[in-house]
């Protein structure tokens, strides 16, 4: 009998197509590794530039909410939730309330490691992912904080948080302020899977088009920040985001 708990990793994003540009390769190598794995995006993504052949923000969230299924399901996501917030709009969340959702979240579904954008913005410096990450990282602390929302379910100690970062920058695009990455990952292995995803993306396939080169050389790496967990310890260099899990 096997009293292992069962591993479990948690992504959580701003915009439908995150989840594959920034997180898929590592979210399909969770997968192979056994781990169950969760994407909770916050918006559907209605403030988009490229709105394919939507007529309304209303259809484009439709849209855009079946694109991120069929991308999860490439992806081989075991859970995934789309929340209400607004598009671009983020900032202006009540900080709390909001993190509380993620506290909540993570008490239920109790992953071991969490994935979220670093305070940087991402790629493209989008404000929305600059507030995904503080609102992943409070909630990442309270959590396991018997302080923090009693209400809402036992505490959880997950044992890593990491930051997705880069190695390099868009042209013509403001270029972000990444943190130094701590973990190299070597997707190229499920890299044709990973454009096979942002492709279930078909509103969004004027950016693959516009960027792809570089898409096409940087796909086989991702690469992270260990930003936290729950033992002290000097930063190490690892390929591997599950080692000792």
């Amino acid at each position: 009998m096997n009293d292992k708990p069962l591993r479990k990793l948690l992504c959580v994003t701003a915009h439908p197509d995150d989840e594959c540009f920034g997180f898929g390769g590592a979210l399909m190598l969770a997968a192979e590794a056994g781990f169950e794995t969760s994407v909770v995006c916050f918006t559907d993504g209605q403030a988009a530039t490229n709105r394919g052949a939507s007529t309304s923000p209303e259809e484009l969230g439709r849209m855009r909410r079946a694109e991120f299924a069929a991308s999860c399901a490439i992806l081989g996501v075991t859970h995934y939730e789309l929340l209400d917030y607004q598009d671009g709009q983020l900032e202006f969340a009540n900080f709390s309330e909001t993190a509380a959702k993620l506290v909540e979240r993570i008490r239920s579904y109790q992953p071991q490691i969490v994935l979220t954008f670093g305070s940087d913005g991402g790629m493209n410096t989008h404000a929305d992912h600059t507030m995904v990450s503080a609102f992943t990282t409070a909630a990442f602390h309270w959590a396991a904080s018997p302080k923090r929302f009693p209400a809402l379910g036992p505490i959880h100690i997950a044992q890593r948080l990491f930051y997705n970062t880069s190695n390099f920058f868009f042209p013509g695009r403001p270029a972000p302020l990444p943190a130094p990455w701590t973990v190299t990952l070597d997707v190229s292995r499920v890299e044709q899977r990973k454009f096979d995803a942002f492709r279930a993306h078909t509103s969004q396939l004027p950016l693959m088009d516009k960027f792809e080169s570089y898409f096409r050389k940087r796909a086989g790496l991702e690469v992270y920040t260990l930003a936290n967990s729950p033992s002290p310890g000097p930063a190490v260099q690892a390929t591997d985001l599950f080692v000792g899990l």
